[in-house]
């Protein structure tokens, strides 16, 4: 069962904001099957979407494709596409990006929302990590309880020690009986997934639950970042 911290108000969804497709699969996919398996209703917002010229049209399309399966076999029970610019973020007005996620926030009145780590090297991570706690702001009539950030491969990884937000993670959630789901669902991004040992392959990502899962002596586990509880 999901421990006490985390079943607090148990019919409020959980949103796990993504900013690109992919990233809520390699951060927290253990986590979304394991709610989901648990009955919660689970919530994806991809922030940003391909745009020509930078992406083309078939990208787009299969990327997109991708996103349906591996949510489908998470046990997603619905992706919001906000469709700001992928790799552009920095140029469009950030004001409307907090109110994109806040309107998702409010509609959706979430218990938990994991976001992107902000120490991570993309500037689009960043950008949706702020945006995130803006929506998420307390003075909210039915605000967030929780929020905690994830690690993306590839990214998190990636910042400069020392320089940036470093990721150490203390909130950590035992993926053990559905880690093979979650890499059963990042295979299904088929486009993304690299041959070990980069970052982005299934050896790497199973190799990272690993570790995190030894650090609580478990088989697996995904390690997040508590960033506010109110309990």
């Amino acid at each position: 069962m999901i421990p006490p911290l985390l079943s607090r108000e148990p019919d409020r969804p959980i949103l796990v904001v993504a900013p690109h497709p992919d990233d809520e699969v390699l951060g927290a996919g253990g986590t979304i099957a394991r709610f989901a398996a648990e009955g919660r209703p689970v919530h994806v917002a991809v922030v940003t979407s391909g745009r020509a010229p930078r992406f083309s049209e078939d990208q787009i399309r299969t990327v997109r494709a991708e996103a349906a399966a591996a949510h489908a076999h998470l046990g997603v029970t619905e992706t919001h596409w906000l469709d700001f610019p992928a790799a552009e973020l920095s140029d469009h007005p950030h004001g409307a990006l907090n109110a994109g996620l806040g309107a998702l926030v409010s509609d959706l009145a979430p218990g938990l929302v994991l976001a992107p780590h902000p120490g991570d090297i993309h500037l689009d991570h960043q950008l949706s990590f702020l945006s995130t706690l803006v929506a998420s702001r307390p003075h909210q009539a039915a605000y967030p309880p929780l929020v905690a950030a994830y690690e993306t491969l590839s990214e998190t990884n990636w910042n400069a020690p020392y320089l940036t937000p470093a990721f150490a993670p203390n909130l950590f959630i035992d993926i053990s009986a559905t880690l093979e789901v979650k890499l059963a669902a990042f295979r299904l991004f088929a486009s993304q997934v690299r041959p070990a040992p980069h970052e982005r392959s299934v050896e790497t990502l199973k190799a990272l639950a690993t570790l995190r899962g030894g650090t609580i002596h478990r088989p697996a586990a995904e390690g997040f970042v508590l960033v506010r509880a109110v309990v």
